[in-house]
């Protein structure tokens, strides 16, 4: 089986040869490790967006400049009603964001309008292409955006803490943004259920500590459930990047109509190790992301750590393991390695499992 079938599979709930090994198409550079990375069946997921976003009635304009080899980037935004602005820093892999839209009560008007101005058009042409052009280790996967609530917190609208200031000192100027988002998604959902794309994430990077229960039940899990009818009436898959301590969420999480949830990160990093994950959502396919702290550990403890996840699993259909947080840069090459070979090394002990 290619790397491309092998997720695939997976993704589906079923399991093939060894479990996959996957990784960001940004977390690794194109050279000799990664080719011989993705020969011994890496799967490179590119993830690639499938519609436009226009403004017709936003002037936008950005101004670029760079300090001490860092690059800033201002962004402004005139609306009938007011100007905005951002201004973040290009940090590689990571962007930095130093100024977001909110900066003052009287920015809400123009943040109205600046997202009540979205047009979305259908945009397949590149993800086609590449997705057909792809060899068999690789995968691509189209994405929805954040949750409406979400990208008031981390889509570029308010920092977390300014979002729990408002949240307590403004929450109907927050909720009224809330509401233009949710319309927003609505009609994002059948433009990326009848995309090349036989995935799809939504949202994501949840703070659970900062949203509590409540809140994540009444404002997040009602988009998983539209977003996911609409995907499932195409026969596609929908999950979300949940990479936070998220114990307390695990039993509303378990109630969405989600089919995997990507980038979980077991113990030691979270709340959660990968045996409670199983517990937890049993029906859901688990794509984790390899416990970044254990990167730094030598080449013997990363592989068993690879070996043992797979133990904890309790079993290998429906699971995937991933690198969707940053590598040290002097230890990507070894630690991918490592993980492949604790891997390999399970399938192989364990026979069973695998037929």
């Amino acid at each position: 089986m290619t790397p491309h079938d092998r997720v695939e599979r997976a993704l589906r709930g079923g399991h093939s040869d060894r479990v996959p090994f996957t990784i960001y198409e940004c977390m690794i550079p194109q050279c000799d490790t990664e080719r011989a990375l993705r020969d011994r069946g890496m799967c490179i997921v590119n993830r690639l967006p499938v519609f436009r976003i226009h403004r017709p009635h936003v002037k936008t304009t950005e101004h670029t400049w760079w300090v001490d080899g860092c690059r800033f980037t201002r962004t402004e935004h005139e609306t009938p009603v007011g100007k905005l602005n951002t201004l973040v820093e290009d940090g590689g892999f990571t962007t930095w964001r130093h100024q977001l839209l909110l900066k003052r009560p009287e920015d809400y008007a123009a943040i109205r309008f600046f997202l009540s101005d979205e047009v979305y058009e259908p945009d397949y042409g590149e993800f086609a292409r590449v997705q057909t052009a792809g060899a068999g280790d690789m995968i691509c996967r189209a994405n929805f955006g954040l949750e409406p609530l979400q990208e008031l917190i981390s889509g570029g609208v308010m920092s977390m803490e300014r979002f729990c200031e408002e949240w307590m000192e403004r929450r109907e100027e927050v909720l009224a943004l809330y509401e233009i988002l949710v319309e927003n998604r609505r009609r994002i959902y059948p433009i990326v259920a009848a995309s090349p794309a036989g995935h799809a994430n939504y949202g994501g990077n949840v703070t659970p500590e900062i949203i509590g229960p409540r809140v994540f039940e009444e404002y997040y899990l009602p988009h998983y459930a539209e977003a996911a009818e609409v995907m499932h009436r195409h026969d596609k898959l929908i999950g979300c990047h949940f990479d936070a301590n998220n114990r307390i969420i695990a039993a509303a999480i378990a109630r969405t109509p989600l089919d995997y949830i990507e980038a979980f990160t077991p113990a030691p990093d979270t709340d959660m190790t990968l045996a409670e994950a199983r517990a937890a959502w049993p029906d859901k396919v688990l794509w984790i992301n390899y416990p970044s702290s254990v990167h730094l550990e030598n080449d013997a403890v990363v592989a068993q750590t690879a070996h043992d996840l797979l133990d904890q699993a309790g079993g290998v259909d429906g699971l995937l393991v991933g690198i969707t947080e940053n590598m040290p840069p002097q230890r990507w090459e070894n630690s991918c390695r490592a993980i492949m070979d604790g891997l390999n090394r399970h399938a192989r002990v364990n026979p069973c499992l695998y037929n």
